[in-house]
């Protein structure tokens, strides 16, 4: 046997494996998904929350009462990559 047989082999093995993670669009297997309860998740739309002290990305020390607006207010909670 020549050492080019292995090779080719190997070649075959790969190019299947290539083609089998393109029908499957390149992902892998993902693990069944659970629902979630938001309702256990934290306050709920117009629900009133209460009171709170936080430092903002200024240093600025802001409450409920700072951010309300005449229409009241809308909190957005956004987790970036670097926390």
């Amino acid at each position: 046997m020549s050492a080019r047989v292995p090779a080719t082999l190997l070649a075959l093995l790969l190019g299947m494996a290539w083609a089998d993670n393109a029908a499957s669009g390149g992902q892998s297997p993902q693990p069944a998904r659970q629902t979630i309860d938001v309702s256990k998740l934290g306050p709920q739309v117009g629900q009133r929350v209460f009171d709170f002290s936080l430092t903002d990305q200024a240093g600025r020390t802001r409450n409920l009462e700072s951010v309300m607006g005449p229409r009241g207010a809308m909190l957005v909670f956004f987790r970036s990559a670097d926390w």
